[in-house]
């Protein structure tokens, strides 16, 4: 297994939105201000690098059938310690994701992680998966973020971008803003892997073509 690929998978390979579809309902509902996708990301990447690390330490010793149950009680924990901390803390942030922060108990990414790989395997390569995942999620959001936040308002991350006569587009603040953006961003990262394959295609080809025109010698020539 290598170690750096655990971690790197999940910033563009294997993004967890751009790539792979999960997390959507935090990752539109969020994602009208930069301010609120870093702070929901930074959320995450604490639950999922905990919960990571927990399910590898304990995983030989849950039972199969109950081991779903015990990873939603992790999960929820930490998700509790976030809660509390954030309503501490940045109560504004707190007040502005909602109900979002309990839902990351249920966030498909997590969850998946947990089941899917930190169960299988040991606790640094889990790390690096949660650490690669969060901060993937928090970049998709951010990405996602940032175009609505500069079409919708102006502003990037509360800092003015624009001039006066700036017409803001509010759609981009509503909800079909949000599908549009992450439409946008999908069709964006396909057309990278499409033409990734292309190209990759025409080395083969074009390296098969070589080989093919070689001249074939008589075996003992010169």
């Amino acid at each position: 297994m290598k170690l750096g690929h655990e971690f790197s998978k999940g910033l563009i390979e294997d993004n967890p939105v751009l790539r792979l579809a999960l997390g959507l309902c935090p990752a539109l509902a969020v994602s009208s201000s930069v301010f609120n996708a870093i702070g929901m990301g930074i959320a995450v990447i604490f639950v999922l690098t905990m919960s990571n690390l927990i399910v590898s330490v304990i995983r030989k010793g849950v039972p199969q059938k109950i081991r779903i149950p015990v990873y939603i009680v992790i999960i929820a924990t930490f998700v509790t310690v976030v809660e509390m901390v954030m309503a501490a803390f940045r109560p504004d942030l707190f007040k502005a994701l909602g109900i979002f922060v309990p839902l990351i108990v249920v966030n498909c990414i997590i969850l998946g992680r947990a089941e899917g790989f930190a169960s299988k395997h040991g606790v640094l390569a889990s790390l690096l998966d949660a650490w690669g995942m969060g901060i993937g999620f928090t970049f998709a959001l951010v990405l996602i973020a940032t175009v609505r936040e500069i079409l919708g308002n102006g502003t990037w991350f509360g800092i003015p971008l624009t001039g006066p006569g700036f017409e803001p587009v509010l759609l981009m603040m509503l909800a079909p803003g949000a599908f549009i953006t992450m439409g946008f961003l999908l069709a964006l990262f396909n057309w990278r892997d499409e033409a990734k394959a292309k190209r990759l295609k025409d080395r083969v080809v074009k390296r098969a073509g070589f080989i093919t025109r070689q001249p074939i010698r008589p075996e003992g020539g010169k």
